[in-house]
């Protein structure tokens, strides 16, 4: 167990194995938990795409001696919000409640992920559902862009949205999810975050006792193939083009961390960034433009997505590209205050929010081995000055980063 009154994140071993996290609020009533269970769709065999999605909506369907009915009824007396969503290397239980009633949900979130009933009456509701998802992509032209766009630029398996394909999700039967689920969810690389009204010590007993028994550890997935990266166009019969950029970055251990995230909101991170100014405010090019940086845990990407017309993509396209090596020439000091003063905003949003802070725990450790305060993150970026950040944009952000990017672009065939 770790702690400090400059660090009030209590971080320990259960005695399963599992990690613990927790950081008590004592200016709120509720409790938020956000518990990183090591499967996900990075793993999902190459024939049975889309099985971890499945998972995550078969196990919220009963657990222990609780059917589906009973389960759910049992948390909603408790005022238990719950979720299960699949991601890269994990699934996400959620779970926020007054602090009050953590030590009777516990013993029915541990049930969840030690005895789950997966039901097979329930396997074709959610085949259906988890296909409806797939589907509805058809609808979603952003959406459909982006995850082809994860596709493209990052390494498999780590390049999977998770939605699966038809042929992947037909394939799957209760015996492949049941037999996932007890292989794979197990203690060794499992992490429990929680913030809030809860004292660390009660609950770490608490939970010792719920997950006594409890062993193993899952087989991380590793790379097994290089990003395709380059330009591919999606056709989609569309009065629209949806562009989408990928560019390389760092894992969030990275020293830099805090000067990609400064520099990528200062290119297209809201209404005052270079891109949206520049292809929305000033040409009307676009209804949509912005820029993001997901900075992982092996891995990070930039992501860039443009909505335009087909007349006026390859301008956007342009001027997009004109935006990215103008971060190389240096930034005004007018754009790092405002960049430097939205990241103190989000910050003091998520200080307010237990949910927020429990994902922000379970996130950082996983990607970095260690939570950080808010405290921590926020004078991480304190230490960048403009001058700083100039000099990492001189030093990362150049042509030849530029060119390992990849493009997406989705809507009517090219003229």
């Amino acid at each position: 167990m770790t702690t400090s009154p400059a660090n009030p994140i209590d971080c320990r071993a259960l005695a399963c194995g599992a990690t613990l996290l927790v950081e008590p609020m004592a200016s709120v009533a509720s409790v938020a938990m956000s518990w990183l269970l090591p499967t996900g769709n990075a793993g999902d065999p190459a024939d049975r795409l889309g099985e971890a999605a499945m998972l995550s909506e078969l196990a919220l369907r009963g657990a222990g001696e609780l059917d589906s009915r009973t389960f759910s009824d049992a948390l909603d007396r408790l005022g238990v919000q719950r979720s299960l969503s699949n991601g890269g290397r994990h699934l996400r239980l959620g779970a926020t409640m007054l602090g009050s009633r953590l030590d009777d949900a516990a013993p029915l979130l541990c049930d969840l992920v030690r005895r789950p009933r997966l039901p097979e009456e329930a396997l074709e509701a959610v085949r259906s559902l988890s296909l409806q998802s797939l589907e509805s992509l058809q609808d979603e032209p952003q959406r459909r862009a982006m995850i082809a766009l994860g596709e493209q630029h990052l390494p498999s398996p780590f390049n999977r949205s998770g939605l699966g394909s038809r042929a992947g999700l037909e394939a799957i039967s209760i015996e492949h999810l049941r037999g996932r689920w007890h292989r794979e969810v197990r203690p060794g690389g499992s992490i429990i975050a929680v913030a809030g009204r809860v004292d660390p010590a009660a609950l770490a007993s608490r939970l010792d006792a719920l997950l006594e028994g409890w062993e193993g550890e899952a087989v991380q997935p590793e790379v097994d193939a290089a990003a395709a990266k380059g330009a591919v166009h999606l056709e989609q019969d569309s009065a629209q083009v949806h562009f989408g950029m990928a560019l390389d970055a760092p894992p969030l251990r990275d020293p830099d961390s805090m000067a990609w995230a400064l520099a990528v909101r200062i290119l297209g991170g809201g209404s005052s960034s270079r891109l949206f100014v520049e292809l929305r405010e000033r040409r009307g090019l676009c209804y949509s433009v912005g820029a993001g940086a997901d900075l992982g845990r092996d891995r990070g990407m930039v992501s860039i997505y443009a909505g335009s017309t087909p007349e006026r993509i390859d301008e956007s396209r342009s001027l997009i590209l004109e935006g990215l090596a103008s971060l190389a020439a240096g930034f005004t000091e007018a754009e790092f205050r405002r960049a430097s003063m939205a990241l103190r905003r989000s910050l003091v949003a998520q200080s307010e929010s237990t949910t927020s802070r429990a994902v922000q725990l379970a996130s950082d450790y996983d990607r970095l081995g260690r939570a950080r305060t808010l405290a921590e993150i926020a004078e991480s970026a304190s230490r960048i000055d403009l001058a700083r950040l100039e000099a990492f944009a001189a030093s990362h952000l150049d042509e030849a980063w530029i060119e390992a990017r990849s493009e997406v672009r989705l809507g009517p065939p090219r003229s």
